[in-house]
């Protein structure tokens, strides 16, 4: 059912481009790394403050179905910037594949629009460097995963391979293993990460890297929104940050905030509140500028929270790496205040793959620039508040789990486990109800290996040729649907 808010947006038109760059909206893509959707005061922590992030839920749209794409980080990544499902483009899973050069993406889109386009934190689509060792994959001679920003329609960026450690970023404890949260060590006592920050050029960057990493990333992101602004041009700014994977430290001001909690939990729950801060601090700056009413904040997180850490489902079943709601749903909100006049709760299913689909149609972008099958749908008769549930489903896919899924019923299938669950009304995923529904059950089947089969397609290159498929050679992860 439809809130009032929901309704009374009905009346708000949504749509169309605007006649000059300045009044097209600007548009920010913030993600959290590793986020349970219960891990925001809004959706009912009582530990953990997000204030700022609150105040979004408060001023803007509330998606309580949101998800990731996928149950971890680089196929998530994969699907904002495409539009599409990571099944098809060989984004299995994290650190595989790469964001190919052939996929369209939303600031390829944005520049011919006449935006300033930049990337600030984890990129996670490819390596940054194949000159030396860097992160997860970035080595020397390592060509084939080479995939930086600047191939995908960026203008600027600050940008890393994969994760770091929440407080500063650069500093790992001598002797390996994973670093505590006692951010006290001495200075000695440390060696380098082993994960850099890049800029659009490939140089990297060794200034300004101390402290909380969110409050690093955001002193990259607030320049490039000063210098559009200044330029008069809209800007597109994706803003991804590390928090709060693995290693979650906090500094000492939150280490203050939460003391009467156990370590894990301060160092947990202060970086998310660090990474909160700099969410105002965003804000905040876009009022100095005058820019804050015509831009188009949406957060989210890219998958679950992480196993053994303080990370909280709200009682969703499983965590990352599960396609049960635990490992999906995550937190979503979105602000535009020059369109968004009054806040709301949406009940409809979205998640990051109708980002592109979206913001095209937002700008009334050409059907005939997005060359590659979507899977995502635009949400602007969501946020219009002329519909509250998705006619059309999301599939999802890692491991040997796949996941067929409407506003009313879920499939949910890995291995011999095959169940159906009334998701709008079980959230928790207690009840299979696939016995009671065999025209269901076969319906649903049939539509998701059809949605496999189009998948198949798409990674095999019938979009776009083989070119990718070759230099990386990858092969196609078909899934069986078992039915015993």
């Amino acid at each position: 059912m439809k809130s009032p808010a929901s309704l009374f947006l009905g009346s708000i038109i949504l749509a169309g481009a605007c006649s000059t760059a300045q009044e097209k909206p600007n548009i920010i893509l913030i993600m959290a790394d590793d986020m349970g959707w219960g891990d925001t005061g809004y959706n009912g922590n009582d530990i953990i403050l997000t204030p700022h992030l609150d105040q979004m839920a408060d001023d803007g749209v509330r998606f309580d179905r949101f998800y990731s794409a996928s149950a971890v980080s680089s196929p998530t990544r994969a699907s904002v910037l495409t539009g599409r499902n990571p099944f098809r483009t060989g984004v299995f899973t994290a650190n595989q594949g790469i964001l190919r050069p052939e996929e369209v993406t939303i600031p390829e889109l944005l520049k011919e629009e006449g935006y300033e386009t930049g990337h600030f934190g984890k990129w996670h689509l490819g390596t940054l460097t194949y000159s030396e060792r860097d992160a997860n994959r970035g080595k020397p001679g390592n060509t084939k995963e080479y995939n930086p920003p600047a191939l995908h329609g960026f203008d600027v960026a600050f940008s890393t391979e994969s994760k770091v450690p929440t407080w500063d970023p650069m500093k790992k404890r001598k002797g390996g293993g994973k670093r505590s949260g006692n951010y006290l060590l001495p200075e000695e006592e440390f060696e380098h990460y082993g994960t850099y920050y890049w800029d659009i050029d490939g140089n990297k960057i060794t200034d300004n890297l101390e402290g909380d990493d969110s409050r690093v990333i955001m002193d990259r992101v607030l320049p490039f929104i000063d210098k559009s602004v200044e330029n008069k041009n809209p800007f597109f700014a994706v803003v991804w940050f590390h928090t709060p994977h693995k290693p979650y430290i906090a500094g000492p001001e939150y280490h203050e905030i939460y003391k009467e909690h156990s370590l894990d939990v301060i160092n947990y729950a202060g970086s998310i509140t660090a990474m909160d801060k700099q969410i105002g601090r965003l804000r905040e700056f876009l009022k100095e500028k005058g820019a804050d009413e015509n831009t188009m904040i949406w957060f989210c997180s890219d998958n679950g929270p992480e196993n053994r850490t303080p990370g909280s489902t709200a009682g969703l079943r499983d965590r990352k790496r599960s396609l049960h709601e635990g490992g999906i749903r995550v937190p979503g909100v979105m602000v535009w205040p020059a369109k968004i006049k009054e806040p709301f709760v949406s009940e409809s299913p979205a998640f990051t793959s109708d980002y592109l689909p979206t913001i095209a149609e937002v700008l009334n972008i050409d059907d005939s620039l997005i060359t590659n099958e979507l899977d995502g749908t635009s949400l602007l008769p969501v946020l219009s508040g002329e519909k509250n549930d998705r006619a059309s489903y999301m599939g999802f896919s890692i491991g040997n789990q796949l996941v067929w899924m409407n506003s009313q019923q879920k499939l949910y299938s890995s291995g011999p486990e095959l169940e159906i669950f009334d998701i709008q009304n079980d959230r928790e995923e207690k009840n299979n109800i696939i016995d009671g529904n065999p025209d269901l059950k076969k319906e649903m089947i049939e539509a998701l290996e059809d949605w496999q089969e189009s998948c198949k397609k798409s990674f095999d290159g019938e979009e776009y040729g083989t070119k990718s498929v070759e230099k990386l050679n990858q092969r196609w992860r078909s899934i069986k649907i078992e039915d015993e």
